[in-house]
């Protein structure tokens, strides 16, 4: 089983990202029912260690094949991606800054087709859920 996340812009026809699948979250502790914000924190864990996994991955040299090197160079740039990144990620601040941008109003989340409005909302999630995350904009003078 998988969620299956999808993220937009409001106003924008294109997707702000591929739809990913995440992991559905394990219980919460204490039996309690999954709330808004667990799921949030969930998913920005989860795509903090995917980040973490590919920048790892890239400071390794690869060898590429002639298809590889060819189709790179239609993009115009071929690189066997090996470099040290020194991106870190401080989970804690992200998953805060998560959360804090729902508080905002930066984004909306919607579960399986309705919109949660709370970060402390129960949320129920089933084997093929999708949530979709919205990204807002405002206009100028708001």
């Amino acid at each position: 089983m998988a969620l299956l996340v999808s993220t937009r812009v409001f106003g924008k026809r294109k997707p702000l990202l591929d739809d990913f699948g995440v992991p559905p979250p394990a219980a919460v502790p204490g039996g309690d029912d999954l709330r808004l914000r667990d799921v949030i924190e969930h998913v920005v864990r989860h795509e903090v260690d995917e980040f973490k996994r590919r920048q790892s991955a890239r400071r390794f040299d690869r060898v590429l094949s002639g298809a590889q090197i060819a189709e790179a160079a239609t993009r115009g740039k071929v690189d066997p991606a090996s470099k040290d990144f020194k991106q870190g990620v401080d989970m804690g601040a992200a998953v805060g800054n998560a959360l804090q941008a729902f508080e905002d109003g930066l984004y909306l989340v919607i579960i399986d087709e309705v919109e949660r409005r709370s970060l402390d909302e129960p949320v129920r999630l089933a084997e093929n859920s999708r949530l979709v995350f919205i990204r807002l904009t405002f206009l100028a003078g708001a």
